[in-house]
């Protein structure tokens, strides 16, 4: 899973002489809590809602509003712009874009290569990432299985719904303590879960869970 594949491409930006008050104000149009900083077609910085905030002057002060107003359109985002920025290439991992997220606290990574930013990849854009590889919105039938942890059992898994004309939309493997390895499968076909779920256990797999899902609009 590359990033390029989950990343926003279209990317809403500004420069660095954008004042403060408008960049604010495109971040609340677009719902959004950050803005890349662009410069001769260069990443140069990124400014947030928080770094904003830390700029703007505080209620407590002897300023009227007039006096706020107009040091924030006064300020540039140049001035307040986060410099050193945490970037990833559009050819890396998704985990890899997860993993640098996690470990440094922020909630998005411009996309550069060259010095040329291609999108952007979000906690939201992970989200999209994590729902779509889990199949989550399909309709069709859900299985959860409790399998050894024995080489070859996926594919006799896999041999079975071949056989029964079942497809396979999504497939998710989980390691975990017990000794057992857990497997999701989302599947479409013309069995029910009971049909589907006789088949397995019949077959000697431990079918913890399965039910029916539903079409549902993911964005």
């Amino acid at each position: 899973m590359a990033v390029k594949d989950f990343m926003t491409k279209k990317v809403i930006y500004v420069s660095p002489t954008t004042k403060v008050a408008k960049a604010s104000d495109i971040m609340k149009e677009q719902g959004i809590h950050r803005l890349p900083v662009i410069e001769n077609y260069k990443l140069v910085g990124l400014v947030t809602a928080g770094t904003i905030e830390k700029a703007s002057p505080s209620v407590a002060t002897s300023l009227s509003v007039y006096e706020m107003n107009y040091l924030l359109n006064k300020t540039t985002v140049g001035e307040v712009m986060i410099r050193e920025v945490l970037t990833i290439s559009k050819y890396a991992s998704l985990e890899d874009a997860v993993y640098r997220m996690r470990q440094n606290n922020v909630g998005v990574l411009p996309v550069v290569d060259h010095d040329q930013i291609s999108g952007v990849i979000t906690d939201k854009d992970v989200f999209g990432a994590f729902l779509k590889i889990a199949g989550y919105g399909e309709s069709g039938v859900w299985v959860r299985l409790l399998m050894p942890d024995v080489m070859g059992s996926l594919a006799k898994v896999a041999d079975l719904l071949a056989d029964k004309a079942l497809d396979v939309r999504s497939i998710v493997q989980i390691n975990n303590d017990n000794k057992k390895t857990v497997v999701e499968i989302q599947l479409t076909g013309t069995l029910s879960p009971e049909e589907i779920e006789q088949s397995l256990v019949a077959a000697g797999f431990e079918v913890d869970e399965i039910h029916e899902t539903e079409s549902k609009l993911v964005r």
